[in-house]
C-alpha cells in the first residue's frame, strides 16, 4: 500500500524537486501540492493524505499554524515540518502542535524518504543536522521551567492577524481573507499589540520575524 503525501511549500522549485524525488519510490505517491498555509489546510481536508510535508515560512498563514489546523481536522494525517530554521524555538513550536518530524531544507533530499517512512510507521524523525543540544533542549522542556513564549498569550485568530499585518496587509485586505469587518480586524490588532506590549507596527513586524511568523525577503 502506497504512502500518500501532500507537499506544501511556497517555492515551486522545492515542490517540484520533492515530487520528483518521492515519486521515484515505489511505495510513495504525491497526491497534491499547496503553495501557502491556507491552501494546505484545504488540500489536506480534501485529500486526507498520510503525510504532509510542510514548510514553516509561507505567506498568509505559516506552516506551524497550518499544521495545527490540519491535525485538528485530519486525525490520521501526520506532519513533517520542512524548514531552514534550526532553532529550539521553531522545533519546539512545531512539535508542540503535533508535528511528528522536523527536517532542515539543507539535508531534506537525503533524509526526506527515511523521515516519511519513519513517521508513517508511528515514529518521530528529527533531521540529523539538528544538534544534540537543540534536541535535548526540547526533550527537557517538560522538566525545566522555560520563559513564557509571548505567542502563547495570543489566540489563533490573533496570531493569524499578526502574521498578515507583519506582511504589510491592510485591515481591509485581512478582513476580506478572514471574512471579518475591517473594524473587527483593527480591534484584534489593538488587542494583540496590547498583549505583546508593542506600540507600533514596525515593532510588531520585528516581533513576528523574531518568533518565526514571517521572514525578511
Amino acid at each position: 500500500m502506497s504512502i500518500s503525501v501532500l507537499i506544501c511549500d511556497d517555492h515551486a522549485i522545492i515542490r517540484d524537486g520533492l515530487k520528483l524525488l518521492l515519486e521515484s519510490q515505489p511505495d510513495i505517491v504525491v497526491t497534491g501540492e499547496a503553495m501557502n498555509g491556507r491552501d494546505a489546510i484545504i488540500q489536506a481536508k480534501k485529500l486526507r493524505p498520510d503525510i504532509v510535508i510542510m514548510d514553516i515560512a509561507m505567506p498568509g498563514l505559516n506552516g506551524i499554524e497550518a499544521a495545527d489546523r490540519i491535525l485538528q481536522e485530519c486525525r490520521s494525517t501526520r506532519i513533517i515540518i520542512l524548514s531552514m530554521y534550526s532553532t529550539t524555538e521553531h522545533i519546539y513550536r512545531s512539535l508542540k502542535v503535533g508535528a511528528r518530524g522536523y527536517l532542515l531544507k539543507e539535508s531534506a533530499g537525503a533524509e526526506v524518504i527515511a523521515a516519511i517512512k519513519a513517521v508513517y510507521n508511528g515514529m518521530r524523525y528529527l533531521s540529523q543536522k539538528i544538534s544534540d543540544r537543540v534536541i535535548e533542549d526540547y526533550l527537557n522542556t517538560q522538566a525545566a521551567k522555560e520563559p513564557e513564549n509571548p505567542l502563547e498569550r495570543l489566540t489563533r485568530r490573533e496570531r493569524e492577524i499578526l502574521q498578515m499585518v507583519s506582511e504589510g496587509k491592510s485591515s481591509v485586505e485581512i478582513a476580506g481573507i478572514m471574512f471579518l469587518s475591517p473594524k473587527t480586524v483593527e480591534t484584534y490588532r489593538s488587542r494583540l499589540m496590547h498583549k505583546l506590549g508593542v506600540n507600533d507596527i514596525p515593532a510588531l513586524v520585528k516581533f513576528a520575524i523574531r518568533y518565526g511568523l514571517t521572514q525578511l525577503e
